[in-house]
């Protein structure tokens, strides 16, 4: 082979190259501006637009930063301009300052996953709301992540511990209201860990002390309590920052390469260990606002490299000696409110020019004008050590005290439950008619509380619809015409449905289901008022309910009547049956239905607690309203069909008994098959359905199997992406996809979508 011929190689192999190159970089690009349109173009975002094609290349600045390498994004710092603050977030509503109320976090991080090369993730105020999802743990390359001065609340998730290579964790000033994790010793790298500024509660977790590599602890204004162990095993620490907890233990032994000690507004007590003569790398100590007693060793103000002591408002007692040395360079001393006497040592004295000194409060011979007199001092220590040995006795006393009243309360208490609670739930009584509904369930209070980040979420888009409220069965017969054969829309396995005209002209739908009197009253419109709090611009909009316990041939039965919104467009199926261009739903509208409703879904399960799960997902529930916008009906059902189990559980109560979430993610997935191949689907059985998509493998096969009307106007890349999903959500259960990841799958085929329409006109 001539050299000629080794060029000519050598440039085929090349122009190969090329194209892999371009579409890896591509598809990087592609992620990036999703991840721009998930956080709701940040202003220090906008320079991506003249550097469309090599973003890479775009000026880095304090408020956004990208580094590259071998074509894939390694390095995402982004600033954004929605910093958290406690007092934005009342615990009720989202907060003016977080990403609207249709931010997906679990999407987002989905996206962000596909940045498989990335090393460094910084996502600072930029407004990111929701519970921090597992699927973080996903980004497996990365080393430093600093999700600080967001929304995210929860518990701190435990696939963290998985991410080996992660050096740096910052999770500050945000509202994560679980315990600290006691996983946190799996993260063998860590050196760096900061969750500052949390309501993060519980005691210290003792798994901290095996991180050999930790150099900085900082979890400061938490609410962590008890007590703090010794920390001498942390060899590398460098700063422990543990400031404004509930913290009420002695100081512990501490690791002596600490540069850093700041353990103010807590409520240690005790005596100041002498072992803090050995910290002679210590530069920075402050133990103020906290219970410490006895003198503070005079070892402290002489350390070799202290510049800042601070031992403010404790209860320290005694008199500093005379010739006590000070380090040469401490700069600020802080003694003051406590109970120290005698006379201030020379080197802290107005002499000294070169540091501040701060002493008033105590009762020392000096600056009379800010000291108390020695005998408010002395006498102070004399009612503790008084105090003190009446504690013992007192709290004896305290807690029998406390164990009698309780025992008189349960007996009280179980005196009243029998004599109206067990009466109450046995009598049967017609509900008042056409009065609105203000009678508040036993949970509502806990429901309230546990859904309050997503109040303000469940209002977007269905701030037009009314209030639900309760309806008379006399009110239900006049909209019906007595429910005349004429008004009757169908029967399923929950009940008849008919369609009702109400006295102000509103048409409704009214369903009509039989119920066993297994449950009380009580007990039903439980149920019926968890229901009813329900809002969701994709779900069919319950107006009303009636419960009728009379008057019917069975007196076992309730007949139960639910007034719901009427959707005057059909069902999906019918529309999918459709085989003319001009009445059936294209790729795209079915995509958007597809959507819809897996948002509505995603809603049931997440936008409240307890979530509603095994919604009886079919086409047939699948509404279409005069804008083919997709409104789920009949969700939530279960609650009100199956009995709810009581659950004992200390301080809390009862709680409803949910079913998996994989349930509806399989019937969705029947529901994406249907979308494809038509609603010949229903009619077979699961194995033969099961069976039909290996043909989706092939182009022969899906000729052969999907839609024609899909087929033509659907691109090839989208089509692929829904046939993937569709797949997971009916393989077994163990790999099913959850909820987020078939609609972040779907946004990104209708994404796809959109793209190849805007490039065909």
């Amino acid at each position: 082979m001539g050299s000629s011929d080794l060029l000519l190689l050598l440039f085929v192999s090349l122009f190969c190259i090329i194209p892999a190159t371009h579409q890896l970089q591509s598809y990087q690009i592609q992620v990036m501006f999703q991840l721009r349109k998930y956080l709701e173009y940040p202003k220090s975002m906008e320079v991506w637009d003249m550097y469309s094609k090599d973003i890479c290349s775009s000026p880095l600045s304090p408020q956004l930063s990208i580094a590259c390498q071998d074509n894939s994004v390694t390095e995402l710092k982004i600033m954004g301009d929605k910093p958290a603050k406690v007092s934005d977030f009342d615990g009720f509503a989202i907060p003016n300052q977080t990403l609207s109320g249709g931010f997906s976090i679990d999407s987002f991080v989905t996206t962000l996953s596909r940045l498989t090369s990335l090393r460094v993730v910084s996502l600072v105020s930029l407004g990111i709301w929701g519970p921090l999802p597992d699927k973080i743990h996903r980004l497996y390359s990365v080393e430093f992540l600093d999700l600080s001065s967001n929304f995210l609340f929860g518990s701190i998730p435990p696939k963290i511990s998985t991410m080996k290579r992660l050096q740096s964790l910052t999770l500050d000033v945000n509202f994560f209201n679980d315990t600290v994790p006691d996983w946190l010793d799996s993260l063998s790298n860590l050196t760096f860990l900061s969750l500052k500024g949390n309501r993060l509660k519980g005691p210290f977790p003792f798994s901290i002390r095996r991180i050999k590599t930790l150099s900085v602890l900082a979890l400061s204004q938490n609410v962590i309590s008890g007590k703090l162990p010794d920390l001498d095993s942390l060899i590398n620490l460098n700063v422990l920052d543990l400031r404004e907890n509930h913290l009420d233990s002695d100081l512990p032994v501490l690791p002596k390469a600490l540069v850093t000690v700041l353990l103010s507004k807590n409520s240690f007590s005790g005596e100041i260990p002498q072992q803090f003569d050995e910290l002679v790398q210590l530069q920075h100590l402050d133990l103020s606002f906290n219970f410490l007693q006895g003198t503070p060793p005079t070892a402290l103000f002489s350390l070799p490299n202290i510049s800042y002591l601070n031992l403010a408002s404790n209860r320290l007692s005694g008199s500093l000696p005379h010739h006590l040395s000070c380090g040469t360079v401490l700069g600020f001393v802080d003694i003051s409110t406590n109970r120290l006497t005698g006379g201030l040592p020379s080197c802290l004295g107005s002499s000294s020019d070169n540091k501040v000194v701060k002493f008033g409060g105590n009762c020392l011979s000096v600056d009379p004008q800010h000291q108390h007199q020695e005998s408010y001092c002395t006498e102070t220590q004399k009612k503790n050590r008084q105090s003190g040995s009446k504690d013992i006795g007192m709290l004896i006393a305290v807690i029998g005290g406390v164990v009698i009243v309780m025992i008189l309360l349960g007996y009280c208490f179980l005196v009243l439950y029998r004599r109206y609670c067990l009466w109450g739930a046995s009598q049967q009584h017609l509900l008042p008619k056409a009065l609105p509904d203000n009678s508040a369930s036993g949970f509502s209070s806990e429901v309230l509380a546990n859904a309050r980040f997503i109040s303000q979420a469940n209002k977007l888009g269905t701030q037009g619809l009314p209030a639900c409220r309760l309806f008379s069965l006399e009110e239900l017969k006049e909209a019906t015409n007595n429910f005349d054969q004429s008004t009757f829309m169908g029967e399923g396995s929950m009940g008849k449905l008919y369609k009702g005209n109400l006295e102000n002209g509103t048409f409704v739908a009214i369903r009509c289901l039989a119920l066993f009197k297994r449950y009380s009253i009580r007990n039903l419109k439980l149920r019926l008022d968890l229901l009813s709090k329900i809002r969701h611009p994709h779900l069919v909009c319950l107006l009303g309910h009636c419960i009728d316990t009379g008057g019917q041939d069975d007196c076992n039965v309730h007949r139960v009547f639910l007034v719901y919104e009427y959707v005057p467009n059909g069902n999906l199926r019918t529309h999918l049956s459709e085989d003319s261009p001009e009445k059936g739903l294209k790729w795209s509208e079915r995509l958007a239905v597809l959507i819809g409703v897996a948002k509505a879904v995603h809603f049931l399960h997440t936008g409240m607690i307890p979530g509603f799960f095994n919604n009886l997902l079919t086409a047939n529930n699948i509404l279409l309203d005069e804008h083919r916008i997709a409104k789920l009906s009949d969700y939530g059902l279960s609650i009100i069909m199956n009995e709810v189990e009581k659950i004992e559980a200390k301080g809390e109560g009862q709680k409803w008994q949910i079913t998996k979430s994989h349930d509806d993610v399989y019937s969705f997935g029947f529901i994406l098959l249907e979308a494809l191949v038509g609603p010949s689907v229903s009619g077979k059985g699961e194995a033969f359905l099961l069976k039909e998509m290996a043909s989706f493998g092939s182009q022969d096969g899906r000729r052969r199997i999907v839609e024609p009307i899909v087929l033509t106007t659907c691109s090839q890349e989208s089509l692929s992406i829904v046939i993937s999903i569709t797949n997971k959500c009916i393989s077994s259960e163990s790999s099913r996809p959850s909820l987020e990841d078939v609609l972040w799958n779907l946004q990104y085929a209708a994404q796809v979508q959109d793209t190849t329409d805007g490039e065909q006109k």
